[in-house]
């Protein structure tokens, strides 16, 4: 049978501003549908069925609209006529309006009437004592901030700011903020517990606790809004749910493929310096750091998820330590030199961390090359050091002579403790000369490897079997490749 669907709204707070056009038609109207009973007047409309629960156990709000739009479509189907009640005006960033009138229009057994309602924009204009037109207002859903309010300035007013993520994620897409700029929250507009509130960009998400009445008056922004950011960290979100592969990831699991990622950068960074001639050195860079911040935004990502925390406070939290690191830049300190930023750097951090031990706060998950390096550096800043690197060097005997007789015993584990010893006596060594061990010992396997696909090539090219070259005939070989 055709079906009807009659969409009313609220208007944005008390009873008095519902519509006497709407209270008719829900005295009139039997099959009543709310979208969401979280309104201060939705007690108007009595026996209602509300769609909540969709809220609930929807995974994206795109999923929620479908499920509405395909229940009130049914309904009417079912009962000829229903009424559909929003929140404000049904004209007014109403997606779930929007969707049921391009159904209608498609189908000739379905009608959607719209009864005019107040919307919570009459308020805010009110509030803010301002002409939209003459003052140029862009209106923007917060949930779609980042693309709708691209190249935008200002000023803009956000509506759906209904919670203190979709602030957090407010706040991101805007490149270049300074923090300082103007911002007006408005809550709960025509009710008792109305709040209009200024605050600045940087506490934008940390001034209330958002709600589903909550929108913001953005007055100027000092750069536009970035969208180049925001939507990759868009499609890290898409992607963590939509992809099947993404959505089995976890912290853990992510952890080989960060550290694969690191690598390829380091790679890509010290090609730089020796670039392949067919290869853009600058494009490889790009890519290698591209897929290294994929990693981050993934993890944040998996976070957001958890309520554990979202990427906007990873980039808060790292924009706040090195402003709190570089007092000689942003405060007053005064510094001499590198030295003095490093040491002012150490004492900051140290204080910051509450920590009791010069050792505290080196990951023990470092390349152990790296690890003996700055376990040894560390050490040495309190004084725990030979002067130079004669007694560094003077170590080196002594642990040698260790393992060898670790070896002559064929004590395993013994073997396994001064080869250990022997190996960060060399890194001490390195650190003395002023030598980063583990570049100094990736260079010599770098080294090796060149020469021994030399080797390979050399004895396929003399038609000689490795395999089966004694090791006069490899060490033939090695030489040669090492001569030329």
């Amino acid at each position: 049978m055709p079906g009807r669907i009659i969409i009313a709204g609220l208007g944005p707070g008390g009873d008095e501003f519902v519509t006497d056009e709407t209270r008719a038609a829900i005295a009139a109207t039997p099959h009543r549908f709310l979208r969401t009973a979280r309104h201060p007047s939705a007690s108007l409309v009595q026996d209602a069925t509300t769609f909540d629960d969709v809220y609930d156990r929807s995974d994206t709000f795109d999923d929620v609209y479908s499920a509405i739009t395909n229940a009130l479509v049914d309904a009417a189907t079912a009962h000829g006529e229903i009424l559909y009640v929003v929140p404000g005006s049904p004209l007014v960033l109403e997606r779930t309006v929007r969707d049921l009138r391009t159904r209608a229009l498609a189908a000739d057994d379905l009608t959607v009437d719209i009864l005019p309602a107040m919307s919570f924009l009459d308020l805010v204009w009110a509030r803010l004592g301002i002409d939209p037109v003459d003052a140029g207002v862009r209106l923007v859903d917060g949930h779609d901030f980042s693309v709708s309010a691209a190249g935008e300035r200002g000023p803009l007013l956000v509506a759906h700011a209904h919670a203190n993520w979709v602030l957090s994620e407010i706040k991101l897409a805007v490149e270049d903020a300074t923090g300082d700029e103007a911002v007006t929250i408005l809550q709960a507009l025509g009710t008792a517990d109305e709040r209009v509130v200024e605050t600045t960009w940087a506490d934008l998400d940390r001034t209330i606790d958002a709600d589903h009445l909550t929108s913001i008056y953005i007055h100027r922004l000092a750069a536009p809004v970035g969208a180049g950011y925001v939507r990759f960290h868009e499609l890290a979100r898409t992607l963590r749910e939509q992809c099947p592969w993404d959505i089995e990831q976890t912290h853990q699991s992510l952890i080989p493929h960060l550290l694969e990622e690191t690598y390829e950068v380091i790679d890509a960074l010290r090609a730089l310096d020796a670039p392949d001639a067919g290869r853009d050195p600058d494009t490889d860079v790009i890519e290698e750091l591209g897929d290294l911040l994929y990693q981050i935004e993934f993890h944040a990502t998996i976070a957001e998820q958890e309520g554990r925390f979202t990427i906007a406070d990873v980039t808060q939290g790292i924009h706040d330590k090195l402003v709190r690191r570089h007092p000689h830049v942003f405060g007053d300190t005064a510094v001499a030199g590198t030295a003095d930023v490093l040491a002012n750097w150490d004492d900051i951090k140290r204080a910051e961390k509450g920590r009791t031990s010069a050792l505290d706060g080196i990951p023990r998950s470092m390349p152990s090359l790296s690890y003996a390096q700055q376990l040894g550096r560390k050490a040495s800043k309190v004084g725990f050091d030979w002067p130079d690197v004669s007694g560094a060097y003077a170590k080196l005997s002594e642990e040698s002579a260790e393992l060898s007789e670790a070896i002559a015993a064929a004590d395993a584990a013994e073997i396994r403790d001064e080869l250990g010893d022997l190996l960060f006596a060399v890194v001490n060594v390195a650190r003395h000369v002023g030598v980063d061990a583990e570049l100094a010992l990736r260079a010599a396997s770098d080294k090796f490897r060149d020469r021994f696909v030399g080797v390979e090539a050399l004895a396929a090219k003399r038609g000689i079997e490795l395999r089966d070259a004694g090791i006069d005939v490899l060490d033939a070989l090695w030489d040669d490749v090492k001569r030329r």
